[in-house]
C-alpha cells in the first residue's frame, strides 16, 4: 500500500510538481533514515528557523554547506590522519557524513556558525513582494471617473 500513483496529479494541476515530487520522495524513501550525525531543528522567530546539527571531531574546514537545487546540504570529511593511534574504545564517530534537508520556497540560508562541537544553520523565509498579501482600496462612486457615452456624432 506504499505505492501510490501521482501521474493523475501531474495531468490535472500546473505548478504543482514540486509538492508532488516532495511526497513521492517522502513516501518511497527507505523506513531506515541515517540517524549520524543528530540534528535539532528549531524556530527561532516567525519566518526564522535554526539547524543545530552535532558535529563533533570536526574542524570548520571539514565541514562543508552547500545550497542547490532547492536543497540545503552538510557534509564533513575527516582529514587523514598521520599517526596511527590505537583506541580501546572508539565511541566519537569521526566518520564522513552527507545531510540533506529539502528547502521550501523562498528559504535561504543567512548564516552557518561552528562552535562547540556544533554546527549551527541560520534560515530565514523572505515573502517576495508579489506574493505579500496588499489591499485594493475602493473607491467611492462620487469620486469614481465618469463613463462617457458616444454619440453617433461624435464617433465620426
Amino acid at each position: 500500500m506504499r505505492n501510490l500513483d501521482f501521474a493523475p496529479l501531474y495531468r490535472a494541476t500546473v505548478g504543482f510538481d514540486r509538492i508532488a515530487d516532495l511526497m513521492d520522495r517522502v513516501l518511497t524513501a527507505d523506513v531506515a533514515q541515517p540517524t549520524y550525525p543528530p540534528y535539532n531543528i528549531e524556530k527561532t522567530a516567525e519566518d526564522a528557523y535554526r539547524i543545530s546539527i552535532a558535529v563533533a571531531g570536526f574542524t570548520p574546514d571539514e565541514l562543508t554547506v552547500e545550497v542547490r537545487d532547492g536543497s540545503l546540504f552538510v557534509s564533513a570529511r575527516k582529514a587523514t590522519e598521520e599517526t596511527e593511534r590505537k583506541y580501546m574504545h572508539r565511541g566519537i564517530a569521526n566518520r564522513a557524513f552527507e545531510r540533506r534537508f529539502a528547502l521550501a520556497d523562498h528559504v535561504r540560508v543567512t548564516g552557518a556558525v561552528h562552535e562547540h562541537g556544533m554546527l549551527h544553520l541560520d534560515l530565514v523565509r523572505e515573502m517576495p513582494e508579489a506574493l505579500k498579501p496588499r489591499r485594493i482600496e475602493i473607491a467611492r462612486a462620487a469620486t469614481a471617473t465618469k463613463v462617457i457615452e458616444a454619440t453617433p456624432e461624435t464617433v465620426n
